[in-house]
């Protein structure tokens, strides 16, 4: 059977699952604190491709590349810039592997590069978008699906990651920003102006992911809705995070608890309901499981 197209679906009016969360994840399976989730894809590639099975068992119709950090800059941080296109094409590689013949979508995870651009950094807005441009190109020449732009705060380097994926491919692309001020993101941008700003770069789907609190996800989700006819992404973190004994960051909305909330997100709008931080494959089997009670 052939996979449907992404946006195909979305146009039908089907609710789809995204995944959880993949750095909290792995932490859990043993990765050290301080150490890039990217570095697994070659030292633990059977642990990342289990994570993402797992998700995939749980329910997920989607699983997003182990990327986040593939910019040449956020890699530069443990020196591996120079490696950014082979970062990007072996992600996909395990994804594809873990997905096998399923339907299920691998997206091209893009995060922010870790520094902010001028005139409030160092880095050169044509140089953010060259890079996005090329993690994108590698992306999508290693066979994603689409590209989900993730955890974004300013405008500025949202709009160059729109634009170096628009450049190099023709696939689907979801913008998503963080608001961990609340209904703001770290500079001030609400999904309002998100809405306004992102919609005009001709993006497909619009997104929420991470954040604070459920409750301050959902009305940043109600706001956003307020603002857009486009699709809306939520992948909101599984409540605020604690310090344990050992200083590991836990989170403690339970699955049953996240469960519970998805007809919420969905009469809210939500298209593409999953996770962020916090969020296993036993949250996403609960998430999957209200989903198709739904259906």
């Amino acid at each position: 059977m052939d996979k449907p197209k992404f946006l195909d679906r979305i146009k039908t009016g089907e609710i789809l699952v995204a995944d959880g969360a993949t750095g909290t994840n792995l932490q859990v399976r043993g990765l050290p604190n301080g150490v890039s989730t990217e570095m697994w894809l070659f030292d633990q590639p059977e642990k990342c491709m289990e994570l993402q099975r797992d998700f995939i068992r749980a329910g997920s119709d989607i699983i997003l590349t182990n990327t986040f950090g593939g910019t040449a800059a956020k890699l530069n941080k443990i020196g591996w810039g120079s490696r950014a296109v082979e970062v990007n094409k072996r992600a996909v590689e395990l994804a594809r592997q873990a997905v096998g013949d399923s339907l299920v979508y691998v997206a091209g995870s893009i995060g922010p590069t870790g520094e902010l651009i001028k005139p409030l950094g160092s880095l050169e807005e044509d140089e953010a978008e060259r890079q996005f441009a090329d993690q994108a190109r590698a992306l999508a020449e290693a066979g994603v699906d689409f590209l989900v732009i993730e955890t974004q705060f300013d405008i500025t380097e949202a709009t160059a990651a729109v634009r170096g994926a628009h450049s190099v491919c023709s696939l689907p692309v979801v913008c998503s920003f963080s608001y961990d001020r609340g209904t703001r993101t770290m500079m001030g941008v609400n999904p309002q102006k998100m809405a306004q700003a992102i919609s005009a770069l001709g993006v497909d789907v619009l997104g929420i992911n991470c954040g604070r609190s459920l409750e301050d996800n959902l009305k940043a989700l109600v706001e956003l809705k307020s603002s857009t006819d486009l699709p809306i992404w939520f992948k909101p973190n599984a409540g605020m995070p604690k310090l344990d004994a050992q200083g590991n960051s836990v989170y403690d909305v339970s699955p049953d608890e996240m469960g519970a909330l998805i007809p919420v997100w969905i009469s809210a709008g939500a298209r593409i309901v999953g996770g962020c931080c916090g969020t296993s494959p036993e949250h996403l089997k609960a998430i999957a499981l209200t989903v198709k009670n739904i259906k």
